[in-house]
């Protein structure tokens, strides 16, 4: 229960003492209602009892019944807006703690448990919050006020109801024994088929392409029916709660009027009436402990899976990320230059380095570019730049400063990343391009249009409807690869860095296209520093300098001609490309 309570807010827990004292004045009008019945009996088998006096108790009992009812429709209110904004915050926490992470911290969770967190498991939360909430605070307010209100009257009904509430709490225990450990089988089950189902649809065109839907099917089938099992075996339990419930309210009630007739048999003539009318208020008193109890035990069966939901969400906003931001804001009289210092790396957890005493220097306007064979640490290497991954040993300098030294805002202010996988957003063009913040105020229509022109996007932009305000499908779907490709180099080309990063980012355009957009971007970014990572020797054979990676260390760096001559790994990759005559005309 600290869990939950420990994410409310001030204004939550003043929200909780209105809810309380309402409920309190709720179960008092409830409790309220047999003692007017008991006076309404008393009057009708009273001889000589005014019409007035009982219509008098009646409109009494109206009253109480109608507090009672705007006292509950109040309460549900505040327990419904409570609930609502602690889920709102819940899943505005959650979501910025992800948006945090590193690339480590992201490998901890899949994306189907992720989204299950942030969905199913904050909703069963409110749930538990919105319904649990009334019953925490209801039951056993109502369950000590009525035992109170009826120790008094008999004591072999007294010890018959405790005996039914010992029983009913029997038959809960054994219920929750079988069902509780379910609960947490079953949120990993939706966690796998949330992945299942993203998986199935991110991957349709392969799927389709190798004929694999019944592969896939199979595969959802196994796990949908493990989840469906799983339900069915907690629910059916949990089913035999209602029936075993309206069991004992009915033999309670039966038990209660059964020995009551023999009481009021055995009873003086004067006592009769009392009796009668103690047995009528004692069966609602009784009723309403059996209901406390009940409530009680709705709760013990609703909080095991908020709860189980709760750690699973306090296990994401609690894993924090080891990329931790820095203070440097990024003022510096160097521009655009970036050195690597003696730096080795490995993935958390792994035994082998995958990068091992890496060093140059890349200076303002340079172009520097690797290659190595798959594997050999390329794209690793340029991640260490934007800190998606930090260092294991060594140091990355950028423009002078170690790239931990910095605010994150402020370094991936200098950088214009293009990722290996071009991702666009569900979008107009325009909002694509001018994404995120560059540090330097909005990107301008000019700017927009300038990126389009060098990335070689302008001309495929202008046939589409509503060019750059063309609404691009989730995963931009609705444009080619090679499209979406440009459009992402278009995205880093406006946030006009000091520094791009290109990973591998020319292979999806042809060679005729990568010519003229290498050759746009030369002239327009003339004072920018630009790494490229390829597999394409004609990408980068250009370039000032060329760092060639084998098995995650440097074997070559040089001009193109200098490690034909020099570089057998280098010489081994072109061979393999492009022609000795062209190799040594370029």
């Amino acid at each position: 229960m600290f869990k939950l309570l420990k994410n409310f807010k001030k204004i939550d827990f003043l929200y909780l003492l209105i809810i309380t004292a309402l409920i309190f004045f709720q179960v008092y009008l409830d409790l309220k209602l047999p003692d007017y019945m008991s006076s309404i009996t008393v009057l009708v088998k009273t001889e000589g009892s005014k019409m007035s006096d009982i219509l008098s108790e009646g409109g009494k009992m109206l009253l109480c019944a109608g507090g009672s009812l705007l006292s509950a429709i109040v309460v549900s209110y505040f327990t419904s807006l409570v609930s609502a904004r602690y889920s709102r915050n819940l899943r505005e926490k959650l979501f910025k703690n992800v948006e945090s992470f590193g690339m480590e911290q992201m490998k901890q969770f899949s994306t189907g448990s992720l989204i299950t967190r942030t969905t199913n498991d904050i909703t069963n939360v409110q749930m538990f919050i919105s319904m649990g909430m009334q019953m925490l605070i209801k039951a056993p307010i109502t369950a000590v006020w009525a035992i109170m209100k009826i120790l008094n009257k008999n004591l072999t009904w007294s010890i018959m109801t405790g005996g039914f509430v010992i029983a009913l709490l029997v038959i809960i225990a054994i219920l929750m024994s079988l069902v509780l450990p379910k609960f947490k089988i079953i949120q990993k089950l939706v966690d796998k088929v949330n992945s299942l189902m993203r998986e199935e649809l991110t991957g349709i065109r392969v799927v389709r392409a190798f004929n694999a839907e019944k592969y896939q099917e199979d595969k959802f089938e196994k796990i949908n029916d493990e989840l469906t099992n799983t339900n069915l075996y907690t629910q059916t339990r949990m089913s035999i709660m209602s029936p075993v419930m309206y069991l004992i309210m009915n033999l309670l009630t039966l038990e209660i009027y059964f020995l009551g007739a023999g009481l009021i048999e055995n009873a003086a003539l004067g006592s009769k009436i009392g009796l009668f009318s103690d047995m009528v208020v004692f069966s609602s008193y009784a009723m309403q402990v059996i209901m406390s109890f009940l409530m009680l035990a709705v709760i013990f069966i609703m909080y095991p899976r908020a709860s189980i939901s709760m750690d699973r969400i306090e296990e994401v906003i609690n894993t924090k990320s080891k990329i931790t931001d820095g203070k440097f804001l990024g003022t510096t009289k160097k521009k655009g230059e970036i050195e690597f210092k003696k730096v080795s790396f490995k993935y958390p957890d792994a035994d082998e380095y995958v990068l091992k005493d890496i060093s140059f220097k890349a200076k303002k306007g340079e172009t520097i570019a690797f290659i190595g064979s798959t594997g050999s640490g390329k794209s690793t290497l340029l991640n260490l730049i934007p800190r998606f991954y930090d260092v294991t040993e060594g140091e990355v300098l950028v423009d002078g400063v170690d790239v931990k030294d910095y605010k994150l805002s402020s370094l991936h202010n200098k950088l214009g990343y293009v990722s290996q996988k071009a991702m666009m957003f569900g979008t107009s063009i325009e909002n694509n391009i001018s994404y995120g913040d560059n540090g330097k105020g909005k990107i301008t229509n000019k700017k927009i249009k300038d990126a389009l022109n060098v990335s070689e996007s302008e001309e495929f932009v202008s046939k589409l409807k509503g060019e750059e305000s063309f609404v691009l499908a989730e995963g931009a779907t609705n444009v080619s690869g090679g499209q979406k490709q440009r459009l992402s180099i278009a995205r880093a080309i406006a946030r006009d860095p000091e520094i791009y990063l290109f990973d591998d980012t020319f292979s999806a355009l042809d060679y005729k296209t990568d010519a003229k957009l290498r050759s746009n971007l030369k002239k327009y970014t003339k004072d920018a520093t630009i790494l490229i990572v390829a597999q394409r020797i004609g990408t980068i054979m250009n370039a000032d300098k060329i760092i060639v990676l084998d098995d995650g260390k440097v074997v070559g760096m040089g001009r193109h001609k200098d490690l034909l001559k020099n570089c057998p790994v280098y010489k081994e990759i072109a061979y393999s490309q492009l022609g000795k005559e062209e190799l040594e005309n370029a």
